[in-house]
């Protein structure tokens, strides 16, 4: 027989043992990422928490048992069907956002915390929608999320959990009850639309007897306004006729009193008869005619002496006016007294 050669030999054995130091070294040195942490076991039994960085083990006695993400975690609560107060099956769905604050206790207080936290957030969640109607699901939807996530952080805090929030993603109640439900939105809908039309032409009719108030206050004020200037202006009118006519009158008074005045007057009330009596037949059918047609003249003097004896007394009064007032007394411009004529 030919000998075995052992170069065959010593290469499986150099073979055996780099494999084995390659063990040994994959083993004995790791590399723990950032935002994770490694649970450590020695010899079965808890040892440490590594955090991220490089670190020694002791090959074949140290051992990984967990690794666990320090990130906040997102997991999805399943769909599940809720009874409400008032008796009405809803279903509901939600997100859960988790954070492990204690790697040791989630390696070792429960078997799958995942699991664990959204089981319990499903009764929860099925015992705050039992408090409530349907109605104010849709409105309370914040406070639900609230006393889920007290009572799930409440009950996880020995698994070393820690719940951060819950929102409620969907909530579907029955067709039948939708079908109602939408029918009651039309109708507040269309409620409010009424109320809000009514109010719109509430309002319109207020602003149209505002502004019809307004117009009439205006209209009144200046119609006010328009009286009292016309007949201020009508006052005015007046007083200045009845001076214009004063004047005219005094004007004549002092002609009279002049020499020749008398004269003057008989002649102008001569004409005026003459013509006025000559109207007569182109006015009327019937004639007045004087007993006298010839005595114009007596007409005339008798006239005048009427005037004269007028005048007279007139000067009369006015004498004893100005002798009643002091001496120092002063007249208006158009009331002076009347000179003194000689006897």
């Amino acid at each position: 027989m030919e000998p075995v050669s052992a170069f065959p030999l010593a290469t499986v054995v150099i073979s055996a043992f780099i494999l084995f130091i390659m063990i040994v070294l994959a083993n004995t040195a790791r590399i723990v990422p950032q935002k994770t942490v490694f649970i450590i076991e020695r010899l079965g039994k808890y040892y440490a928490t590594l955090e991220a960085g490089f670190h020694i083990l002791i090959p074949f006695v140290d051992k990984v048992a967990y690794r666990h993400s320090m990130k906040e975690m997102v997991m999805d609560v399943p769909p599940q069907v809720c009874i409400t107060k008032d008796n009405i099956s809803v279903e509901v769905d939600g997100i859960l956002y988790i954070q492990i604050v204690d790697p040791s206790k989630a390696s070792y207080g429960v078997t799958n915390y995942e699991f664990a936290t959204t089981q319990l957030a499903q009764t929860t969640m099925r015992s705050e929608i039992g408090k409530i109607e349907l109605d104010r699901t849709f409105e309370e939807r914040e406070k639900i999320n609230m006393e889920i996530v007290a009572a799930v952080d409440k009950a996880s805090l020995p698994w070393g959990i820690k719940v951060t929030r819950h929102e409620i993603k969907n909530i579907t109640p029955p067709e039948s009850i939708k079908g109602a439900m939408e029918k009651q939105m039309r109708a507040e809908r269309e409620k409010r639309a009424l109320i809000a039309e009514s109010e719109g032409d509430k309002q319109a009719k207020i602003n149209r007897a505002d502004g019809d108030k307004q117009q009439a206050i205006a209209l009144s004020e200046g119609e006010k306004m328009k009286r009292i200037n016309e007949a201020e202006g009508r006052g005015q009118e007046i007083e200045r006729i009845a001076m214009g006519t004063a004047k005219g009158i005094r004007e004549i008074a002092n002609a009279i009193s002049e020499k020749g005045g008398s004269d003057a007057v008989n002649l102008r009330i001569a004409e005026q008869y003459l013509q006025e009596f000559g109207k007569l037949a182109k006015t009327n059918n019937t004639m007045i005619i004087p007993s006298d047609l010839g005595d114009v003249a007596g007409m005339v003097a008798a006239i005048g002496k009427v005037l004269t004896t007028t005048t007279h007394a007139q000067t009369a009064r006015e004498l004893v006016t100005a002798a009643a007032q002091p001496v120092n007394a002063q007249f208006p411009p158009q009331q002076r007294p009347p000179q003194q004529r000689p006897s």
